[in-house]
């Protein structure tokens, strides 16, 4: 079982910067991918951001330039840097692992945090 809890999350104006991590609890096998999604209301789950099963970080279109992630695996944490916010970048975001376990391919998430991002 892994836990994951994000925090960071608040109001902020648009052109701010927000802060964002996700703590992991319990052990993360490989192969995995780790990632940040994020939801609108009425949305559908969209990607923000994930390290591959290489490793390999990917960014979608939306945030690129704007949004850095980084992880620590030693520390099991990875936070989302949010810079440049826009009103369209209002979501609760989640983080996500995938990975192997024993048993076979395991997906978890975060309860989330919402970001607020006024005009």
């Amino acid at each position: 079982q892994v836990q994951l809890v994000e925090s960071g999350g608040g109001l902020v104006q648009a052109g701010g910067s927000l802060n964002l991590s996700c703590a992991a609890s319990g052990r993360i096998f490989s192969p995995n991918t780790v990632g940040w999604y994020r939801q609108a209301p009425g949305k559908q789950r969209e990607l923000v951001a994930i390290f591959t099963t290489d490793s390999k970080l990917t960014y979608a279109e939306s945030v690129k330039g704007r949004f850095t992630v980084s992880r620590d695996s030693a520390k099991n944490t990875m936070n989302l840097q949010m810079t440049s916010l826009k009103p369209e970048d209002t979501a609760v975001y989640l983080c996500n692992v995938l990975h192997k376990e024993p048993t076979g391919w395991k997906s978890y998430w975060g309860r989330g945090t919402q970001v607020t991002v006024a005009s």
